[in-house]
């Protein structure tokens, strides 16, 4: 409603020159202060510990140091993470980094514990190819930009690791007891 009455004290002109204005601002700002964790009060350091569950391979690195990531480091979890069926490496979106550094933190996880990741990125081939399969894979997945990881935690109960997803509200919150995973991503908050 607010906004509704914003736009009717506006021209259609200056609302839209405003809101233009305000994406590319958006866009433009860094990671520290786009991030949807920005109210947080912000470590020095953030780090998170990587099991690829298909390929064996593991990173524990810090990815965020006294208010900057570690490009060296995104480009380590860039690696793990990439699709293990073609090899594809993507640029991960360091605000779903940020995402598991807060789940760690809300599942009050020892910082050695590792997230077990089942999918990080998935090429568009790949995804093509689970969908033909009859997967339950959207056809325009967030795991294609970057911004989707597939996990689990060694030891704790999948049920607990969704409700401490659910309660970031970090983004979209998907739920697999069968296949034994949870689904996050940075794009809009919803719940399935």
């Amino acid at each position: 409603m607010r906004n509704r009455s914003m736009e009717q004290k506006l021209s259609r002109r200056q609302f839209l020159m405003c809101s233009a204005a305000t994406l590319t601002t958006a866009a433009l700002s860094s990671y520290s202060q786009a991030s949807i964790f920005k109210d947080f009060a912000q470590p020095a350091y953030k780090s998170l510990v990587l099991n690829n569950t298909h390929t064996g391979e593991k990173v524990s690195v810090t990815f965020w140091e006294k208010g900057q990531i570690v490009k060296d480091a995104m480009s380590e979890i860039n690696r793990v993470l990439r699709d293990h069926r073609s090899g594809e490496t993507y640029s991960m979106d360091p605000e779903l980094m940020d995402l598991l550094f807060w789940l760690q933190y809300q599942l009050d996880l020892p910082a050695k514990t590792p997230f077990n990741v089942i999918s990080g990125y998935r090429s568009p081939k790949t995804n093509a190819m689970l969908r033909r399969q009859g997967r339950s894979v959207a056809k325009n997945s967030f795991h294609m930009k970057g911004r989707a990881i597939d996990i689990a935690v060694p030891g704790r109960n999948l049920k607990d690791v969704r409700g401490a997803a659910l309660s970031l509200k970090g983004g979209g919150v998907g739920y697999y007891p069968g296949s034994g995973f949870v689904h996050l991503d940075t794009g809009p908050t919803r719940i399935w």
